[in-house]
């Protein structure tokens, strides 16, 4: 193979010295001598690369093979051979199709290891167009009907479309498809283009490769000896790859394609475990990895890179063909010096190990324990917490007389609601720890350390209220107190965390979620207002004091006068529709927000 390589190499080509002649315009089709062209994918790929009044045309091979000869067009929807080309090196010039330097050609049949030409569109064409080749590796090797990826052109300029990546393409003819490319243009994201049948496919949110709306995403093909990754991510300033020998962030080698503000490039980095959670890059982080293609197009970031099969990083051995792998695909929109920072835009590990070659679906590990975390906080403390306080706040003075198990109903009820606030709080803190085994990683955000004062003030408040000194005892007063303050931080303090977990990229919630949370707190604002309203009317009804604002008995003894024991506050009757109205409706937000979090919109 060494030999053949090397006579291809140093072949003398003897046909067309100085390119193409017009008689290929139409077809593309060179006269070698009968020679038929070559069948299957073309080693080679055209990237087409908007810049500010022209579009940047690349050719070249992956696997390094010489270019000795070419054709190239720019073709519309019609088929029509449009624009104007200009060389910007000495090894190609332009012919005339059908206008002026419509087309361009080799000047001589030496390899080249590369082509690279501008093309201007036409004057106020709008619409797709591809650009289409014929290119020889030698006098008897060529192919016809190398394509790039569709392109789209506004009327006063270019800019692309939603093809942002280029892909080897060989057709049975050098024509554009009209009808095939204009439905890309509207439906198809190029780098999708075979998923789960040519090439592997991940990505984060889960799901979101086959909905083609990725945050960050990775395709892996094997080519040749090596796995060409390819790296994609809107808004971001880094993407990686990881392998992994678990689903977890640790000791895993990265590909990290990362743009530092002067030009896109490439590294090989190392992660490491917690709770010093982190990636470095590691010495010689180039070896063993070439960066082949890159493009920042409409703000997403895209890269391709070749990988060897076999390669040492931090004196730890990976063999992509022998070995499976957990995959992990992280993006983020901060780099720090010498690595990457906080995976900010989406994070995810495969559920389970594959070979790198296998090309079925790849499953996002399970966020069950995640999903469970937040219906239990969201039931805790939209839910049974707010019920809880605000009977013990407005309803001490209904339902008078009428008990469960010796205590009186509003106690009662009260006690059970906090309790399921309790043991749902709980549950809830345990079970993201199982998740997360330590730490939160996002640490810019405050969600888990407001998580933990609240469940640390929910889990002290039945301590508290089980050795509460008996009504009238000296330091009662400072129960009530301590008990009201503990509480109100609790439930304030957790609301606020439920906004916090919003921008968790774990959470896969949309931001509209906000809105939901945001009236609710409205309505509960609004519920106690026209229930604290409505007890200023009930004392104002009677002449005698009423407790119905308990505030002011937090000083007192606990104690109410002989004469009110059986006597419900006056209006109990619409302070009962209240509470059944609050209920509904509470239990209606709840409800709403679980199902937001069980499904997941932003993950699908």
């Amino acid at each position: 193979m060494i030999v053949v390589a090397l006579l291809l190499l140093i072949s003398t080509v003897n046909a067309l010295p100085k390119g193409a002649p017009t008689s290929v315009c139409e077809h593309l089709t060179p006269k070698h001598k009968g020679i038929p062209a070559q069948s299957g994918n073309a080693p080679y790929e055209i990237s087409a690369i908007p810049q500010d009044d022209h579009v940047l045309v690349t050719i070249k091979s992956n696997l390094d093979y010489p270019i000795g000869g070419l054709v190239l067009q720019a073709r519309m929807p019609s088929g029509k051979i449009g624009g104007r080309f200009q060389a910007i090196e000495h090894n190609v010039h332009t012919i005339t199709c059908d206008n002026p330097d419509d087309t361009i050609t080799h000047d001589d049949p030496s390899p080249k290891p590369l082509i690279a030409v501008k093309w201007t569109p036409p004057q106020g064409y709008e619409g797709p167009v591809i650009f289409n080749s014929t290119i020889a590796q030698n006098f008897q090797t060529f192919w016809i009907g190398v394509r790039s990826e569709p392109l789209q052109i506004f009327s006063g300029g270019n800019r692309p479309s939603t093809f942002k990546t280029s892909t080897i393409r060989t057709s049975t003819s050098p024509h554009y498809n009209p009808q095939e490319d204009t439905t890309r243009h509207v439906q198809f994201d190029a780098f999708y283009d075979g998923c789960d049948e040519t090439k592997k496919c991940f990505g984060a949110p889960d799901g979101c490769v086959s909905a083609q709306n990725c945050m960050v995403a990775t395709a892996i093909t094997v080519v040749g000896d090596q796995y060409q990754i390819e790296l994609k991510s809107a808004s971001a300033k880094w993407a990686g790859l990881g392998l992994s020998s678990d689903n977890m962030m640790g000791d895993d080698s990265v590909v990290e394609c990362v743009n530092d503000g002067n030009g896109i490039r490439a590294y090989l980095s190392w992660t490491t475990p917690k709770p010093n959670l982190g990636a470095f890059r590691v010495p010689n982080n180039q070896e063993g990895i070439r960066l082949v293609n890159h493009s920042v197009i409409d703000d997403t970031l895209y890269c391709k890179v070749l990988r060897n099969a076999k390669t040492r990083v931090n004196n730890v051995d990976f063999d992509l063909i022998n070995t499976q792998y957990f995959l992990l695909v992280a993006a983020g929109r901060r780099i720090q010096e010498n690595s990457v920072a906080f995976h900010d835009i989406d994070y995810l590990a495969s559920a389970s190990s594959g070979y790198l070659a296998d090309t079925g679906r790849v499953v996002g590990a399970s966020k069950l324990l995640v999903r469970l975390h937040g219906a239990f906080m969201l039931a805790a403390w939209i839910g049974t917490a707010s019920i809880g306080t605000l009977l013990a706040r407005y309803y001490r003075k209904t339902w008078v007389g009428k008990t469960i198990c010796g205590k009186d109903l509003w106690f009662a009820w009260h006690r059970f609601f906090m309790i399921c606030t309790w043991a749902l709080t709980t549950v809830a803190f345990i079970l993201i720890f199982v998740f997360l085994k330590g730490w939160s990683g996002e640490t810019s955000n405050p969600h888990a350390i407001l998580g933990c004062v609240v469940t640390g003030l929910c889990f002290l408040q039945p301590i508290g209220a089980f050795f509460r000194p008996h009504p009238g005892t000296p330091k009662r007063p400072i129960f009530n107190w301590l008990h009201w303050f503990g509480g109100n931080a609790a439930h304030i303090l957790a609301i606020v965390t439920i906004f916090f977990a919003v921008k968790l990229n774990k959470a896969d919630l949309p931001d509209w979620f906000d809105y939901i949370l945001a009236a609710f707190v409205a309505f509960h604002v609004v519920m106690h207002l026209v229930l604290s309203i409505l007890g200023c009317a009930s004392e104002n009804s009677s002449n005698q004091r009423i407790s119905s604002f308990p505030m002011k008995d937090m000083g007192g003894s606990g104690k109410i006068s002989d004469h009110m024991v059986n006597v419900d506050a006056p209006y109990s009757w619409t302070r009962k529709l209240l509470l059944s109205l609050y209920v509904l409706v509470c239990g209606g937000f709840v409800i709403a927000l679980i199902a937001v979090v069980a499904i997941a919109p932003k993950a699908n």
